[in-house]
């Protein structure tokens, strides 16, 4: 080979260990990049059927709490949406790792690791204002006296009912508020909004819920409403009361503990802009327990 044609082929091979030295650069950079993004993302388990908490278009109180959190955190939120209702959200998407939190949880539910609270709350009795209805006891005579109660299935409501006597009297007119749909084997539920539009048009006297079910339409009523925070919780015989007031927190998998501490980090830091989300929604907020 003669000397030329050796240095043409030193300087190819050159070229060609510079080429894929950059190339191999790029490839490591990029794949660096890729699992930047990812690290900096909030992955929030979210339903599109679950209004006032959340919703399709992220205008729900929970998902606007779950921006300002991821914010705070110095991640990116991103939503991972279903349309199975939120009692799904933990076996279906949680567990199966499809997302990393789910908003407003119990403090303390044994399925997941829960943050610090960041809100307390409590069941509460809507009625019209003017009926002047001001008992906070469920138990209260001037409860009992009224006629008619729009509850939700499967609640503390319920239990009341059965308690003061008027769950037989109610059964037809629940089974209304969901066109008489069978809840065995499938979830039924009323609307948050459904229950207080029955209160304002007076086709039940009192309507029984967890707050931030229906303080958003309480608010917004046209009709004077009063919201009373219950203040007495459920006794069982040889068991524990049933409480009316809960702290709410974030649910992770147990396995996440270092990501717990960065949203109880989080927490604190968007401690201000989450109240001020509550405030704006209505809900009636108490001192925490946990």
């Amino acid at each position: 080979m003669s000397k030329t044609r050796q240095s043409k082929a030193r300087a190819v091979s050159r070229f060609a260990i510079l080429v894929a030295s950059f190339a191999f650069a790029s490839a490591a950079g990029a794949a660096e990049e890729t699992a930047g993004a990812t690290a900096k993302e909030l992955r929030i388990c979210a339903s599109n059927v679950e209004a006032p908490f959340s919703t399709a278009d992220s205008s729900g109180f929970e998902d606007r709490i779950a921006k300002e959190l991821a914010e705070a955190m110095g991640r990116k939120a991103v939503f991972v949406r279903t349309d199975q209702p939120g009692i799904y959200l933990v076996r279906d998407q949680l567990d199966k790792n499809n997302c990393d939190v789910v908003m407003g949880m119990d403090v303390g539910d044994e399925r997941v690791l829960t943050s610090n609270p960041y809100y307390r709350t409590g069941y509460v009795l809507v009625t019209k204002a003017d009926r002047n209805i001001t008992a906070s006891d469920w138990q209260d005579q001037q409860i009992k006296d009224q006629t008619r109660f729009a509850v939700r299935f499967y609640s503390p409501a319920e239990t009341m009912l059965k308690r003061i006597g008027r769950f037989e009297d109610n059964a037809a007119y629940m089974y209304s508020l969901v066109n008489f749909k069978s809840r065995r084997n499938q979830w039924v539920q009323v609307p948050g909004d459904r229950l207080v539009t029955e209160v304002s048009k007076g086709e039940a006297d009192v309507a029984i819920a967890f707050a931030p079910e229906v303080a958003r339409y309480v608010t917004s009523s046209s009709t004077p409403l009063r919201m009373t925070v219950i203040s007495t919780d459920i006794d069982r015989p040889n068991d524990k009361p049933i409480p009316m007031h809960y702290d709410q927190a974030i649910g992770i998998r147990k396995n996440d503990a270092a990501l717990l501490a960065e949203i109880n980090a989080g927490l604190e830091k968007a401690r201000g802009a989450i109240d001020r989300i509550l405030t704006e929604e209505g809900i009636p907020l108490l001192k925490p327990n946990t």
